[in-house]
Order: structure tokens, then C-alpha cells, then sequence
């Protein structure tokens, strides 16, 4: 029986917290990380892993941001290889990569779902109705005056495999969205948890409930391999 029909009958989430504040990962660092664990999931080396940490300021664009979606004032922006458009990410930003086997047929749209719905769940502990919104990805609430994304998702599958994934808004600074068009999308707002719920909310005070909640969905969860 070789190392990825095992894992098929008896899958585990690996998670690791890679850096918090002020330890925070410099953004190329953590891609690389990912990169390495992504070819020993595909290999079968190791079970589906999920990274939490928080990045050092920076901007990332995935393959479809547009020119005019871009910062104007000269920051770097890192080209990435996963999908969605440009996002920052920084301190106070919980990033979590989950790199996990897809069950075939793949179906990336699927794997998104489910990171939606793991992330309202964990909203849903704190209080906050988070929801989907049509034709759009990430999770979204409803305030006063608009309708914001408090977290988004952008997701890569190769050989079978997932990297990149979400990034909860727990008490960063919004100021860096200001300075693009977060996501490609001009006509709405962003949010932090901290913000919706009128208390200080760090990637550290959330950490086991989003660890937990992952951990519970995917740990044991059905994969259908045949190698």
C-alpha cells in the first residue's frame, strides 16, 4: 500500500501556526514554505497541512488584477500564482493556507465553498453572520451603509493539490486597501472582525477557533483516490 492510498483511509489535518505577531513572515518566505509542503502533500510524504500566520506588510496580485487595480503610489506588489486579483496582507491579518488533496473529480469552485463556510462558522462564534455573495469570493456582512468582505480567498490547485487560501480581518489597519481595488471589486468595502464586533480581536485571539474549525472538517473527512 503506498503513501497516498494510506492517506485516503485515514486522513489528518496538520496544523502549524507559523508566525504571530511580532514574529510576522515576510511574505515570499511563507510562499516558499508553502511550496515545499505542497510538493510533499502531492508525494505523499505528508498529510493535508494547513498554515497560520500573520505577513509582513504587502500587496499581492493573482494573474487576472488589472493595471488600474494596482497601487499608484510605486509600493511593490508580489505576482502570485493563484487566482483572484490583488489583496494586502499584514499585521493583524490572520493567513491561513490550507494545503490539502482535492477528492477527484476536482472541483476547485467546491474547495472554496468550503472555505467560506468553515470561515462563517467561526464568525458565526463570535456573534457575526457572515454570508456569501453571488459571483463573489470570500465572506461578506452586512452594515449599516454597505455591504464589506471581512475575508478573502484566493486558491491555486496543482496536481491534485490546494495552495494559497483566505485571509480573516481581525484588527489590521484598512488603510492599505485604500490605495487599491482590493480584490478587483470597486463597489464595496472592507471590514475587520474587531470592527463588527466593537472589540479587539487579534489573529491571536482567533487562532483555535479557526484551527479548530478547520481540524474538524477536513480531519477524517472522505477522499477518494485511486493511484
Amino acid at each position: 500500500m503506498d503513501a497516498v492510498q494510506l492517506q485516503a483511509e485515514v486522513r489528518m489535518l496538520d496544523v502549524q501556526t507559523v508566525g504571530l505577531a511580532p514574529d510576522y513572515v515576510p511574505y515570499l518566505d511563507g510562499w516558499a514554505l508553502q511550496r515545499r509542503i505542497h510538493a510533499e502533500v502531492v508525494a505523499g510524504d505528508r498529510p493535508d497541512t494547513l498554515l497560520l500566520l500573520e505577513h509582513e506588510p504587502v500587496y499581492t496580485a493573482g494573474a487576472r488584477t488589472a493595471r488600474h487595480e494596482r497601487p499608484t503610489d510605486g509600493t511593490p506588489v508580489v505576482d502570485v500564482d493563484r487566482g483572484g486579483k490583488i489583496t494586502w496582507h499584514g499585521p493583524g491579518q490572520l493567513v491561513g493556507y490550507p494545503i490539502v488533496r482535492l477528492p477527484e473529480p476536482l472541483d476547485v469552485v467546491a474547495h472554496v465553498r468550503r472555505l467560506e463556510e468553515i470561515l462563517i462558522g467561526v464568525l458565526a462564534g463570535y456573534g457575526v453572520t457572515g454570508h456569501r455573495v453571488e459571483g463573489r469570493s470570500g465572506v461578506w456582512v452586512r452594515r449599516p451603509l454597505s455591504e464589506d468582505k471581512v475575508a478573502a480567498i484566493g486558491v491555486r490547485v496543482q496536481r491534485g493539490v490546494t495552495m494559497h487560501g483566505f485571509a480573516l480581518n481581525c484588527d489590521n489597519s484598512l488603510a492599505a486597501f485604500g490605495e487599491i481595488v482590493p480584490c478587483g471589486i470597486a463597489d464595496a468595502g472592507v471590514t475587520t472582525l474587531s470592527e463588527i464586533v466593537g472589540a479587539d480581536l487579534s489573529p491571536a485571539h482567533v487562532l483555535d477557533a479557526v484551527a479548530s474549525a478547520f481540524s474538524a472538517a477536513y480531519d477524517d473527512a472522505p477522499l477518494a483516490v485511486s493511484r
